[in-house]
């Protein structure tokens, strides 16, 4: 009577096995060391317990973790029609103070038993983390959420960055900028170094925590994402930064260096 099919109302979708998690962990740390391998590449570089595996398979599983290998190359994807792409507009030009750009992007974050996306603003300039969620599906509602914390700060950056994924190509999402008067900039599709310090970010808490700690489920891992972003903007020094933490730069406005600046060259 209500023109819903009993097959697909009662269904219930399953999720990944153990095997198959196992196998998403081992792409993502062989991704994040070397973002330009593709499926073939990756597959053929898995670690020997992971042997044989079809490169269809990989694909799949590159393709539910939303990474691509870095190489430039030709858009082959139709953009949903309802959804406007912005150019991007940061080739050749200067960050030289903090709110001049933020950006945000999703990554693929391992558990013990399964895996979650992470989504952060970043400011360019000072790499200062500004609000980040996590979720179990890739829907606008999570990224939205972050950007819209960020801009509860009272600041607003002069142009925001993105990809080309659905999330932050969605009228709600671009809507939230433009009206506060941000300009849009999206990267070309693929190409994940158009965002790259967002990027960045992804290699160092990876590396620092997340593959460390091998979180067991969701609320842990929400805690330890806590701990581990406050010691980034807080007490991480970097090197980028002459050792001043993100947080000096942002908040405390300490300068960098006399006319520093940051060249994207991409």
């Amino acid at each position: 009577m209500l023109g819903l099919s009993r097959s697909s109302h009662y269904y219930k979708p399953c999720g990944e096995n153990s095997k198959n998690i196992d196998l998403m962990k081992a792409i993502d740390k062989l991704y994040t060391k070397y973002p330009f391998y593709g499926a073939r590449r990756l597959r053929v570089n898995l670690p020997m317990e992971f042997q044989p595996v079809n490169v269809k398979k990989v694909r799949r599983l590159m393709k539910m973790m939303e990474i691509v290998a870095v190489y430039p190359k030709p858009n082959l994807s139709l953009p949903d029609l309802n959804h406007k792409i912005y150019p991007y507009l940061l080739r050749g030009k200067k960050i030289e103070r903090v709110n001049q750009v933020w950006s945000t992007d999703i990554t693929y974050v391992p558990m013990e038993s399964g895996f979650l996306y992470l989504c952060a603003v970043v400011d360019w300039y000072s790499r200062y983390i500004l609000s980040w969620e996590i979720s179990n599906t890739l829907t606008t509602d999570f990224c939205f959420k972050a950007v819209t914390d960020a801009l509860k700060r009272g600041q607003k950056p002069e142009i925001f960055n993105t990809d080309q994924g659905s999330q932050f190509t969605s009228n709600d999402f671009t809507k939230a900028l433009i009206d506060k008067g941000i300009l849009v900039s999206m990267d070309g599709k693929g190409r994940a170094l158009d965002n790259i310090f967002v990027e960045r970010f992804w290699r160092t808490i990876k590396y620092e925590d997340i593959y460390l700690k091998e979180y067991k489920d969701g609320k842990a891992l929400f805690e330890g994402l806590v701990k581990y972003i406050q010691f980034y903007n807080n007490e991480r020094k970097h090197q980028s930064l002459l050792y001043l933490t993100p947080n000096q730069v942002f908040n405390e406005r300490l300068p960098i260096a006399k006319n520093s600046t940051i060249i994207v060259n991409t």
